[in-house]
């Protein structure tokens, strides 16, 4: 993919990323998905920011997830809630098949998907004070000391975070990996635009909407406490 050249306002340029693509096998029925269903959910990376009230064909609440992996998370709240607006986006591309056919077997039309650098759209792609909520489910933690830099919570994605959230709008984490989660504490405490709505400054409950995935259980299995996040744009 080409970098989008930065821009003057934009708080850093798209260098280190967060991600790697591991396209694995994609099975017919996703494949298939991809090429019947993108025309109607798929969105590209724009040159310029998105009209989202045209791309939805509506004006209702926008929740952004960046990395939805196989997409049951995204798919659980898309179907259960019909009057949110979900834009996701993942460059697993077997696991935008799978969302895209499980949404379309639902009926379901508020979905939005991209298979790009997610903060690359985010800063780019979306209006500044657009969305009503940014999710990020177990991103990768890169464990390794010298891959800390790759970690996706970093001081330059929390100011882009409030950037692109409502007043009041939701940033909500989840992570498997205490050294990450202790990280992303001391950024996201750190950013002077967000607001830690947990009672002590640490953790949250687990939300309602989310959804436990396979994912969560192995890591359960493996012994992973998991740990949710959620701060408010001031």
């Amino acid at each position: 993919m080409t970098e989008t050249a930065e821009q003057p306002d934009v708080p850093f340029r798209r260098e280190i990323r967060s991600f790697v693509r591991r396209e694995g096998r994609m099975t017919d029925a996703q494949k298939r998905a991809l090429d019947d269903l993108w025309p109607q959910y798929g969105v590209e990376m724009p040159a310029a920011p998105l009209d989202l009230t045209a791309l939805f064909g509506r004006d209702a609440p926008r929740v952004f997830e960046i990395g939805f992996g196989m997409g049951d998370y995204l798919h659980s709240r898309v179907v259960a809630e019909p009057q949110r607006d979900f834009f996701g986006v993942e460059v697993h591309r077997p696991g935008v098949g799978r969302l895209l056919h499980r949404v379309a077997s639902a009926g379901a039309r508020n979905l939005r998907v991209a298979c790009d650098d997610a903060v690359v759209l985010l800063r780019d792609g979306i209006p500044d004070a657009a969305l009503d909520e940014i999710v990020i489910q177990f991103p990768d933690p890169w464990h390794k000391a010298r891959h800390n830099k790759r970690r996706l919570i970093q001081p330059a994605f929390a100011a882009l975070a409030v950037r692109k959230l409502k007043p009041d709008g939701l940033l909500s984490l989840a992570t498997d990996w205490a050294p990450y989660a202790e990280h992303m504490l001391d950024v996201l405490n750190a950013e002077p635009g967000l607001r830690n709505l947990s009672e002590t400054g640490t953790y949250v409950p687990r939300p309602a909407t989310r959804l436990k995935t396979k994912f969560e259980a192995r890591g359960e299995r493996l012994g992973h406490e998991v740990f949710d996040l959620a701060f408010a744009r001031r």
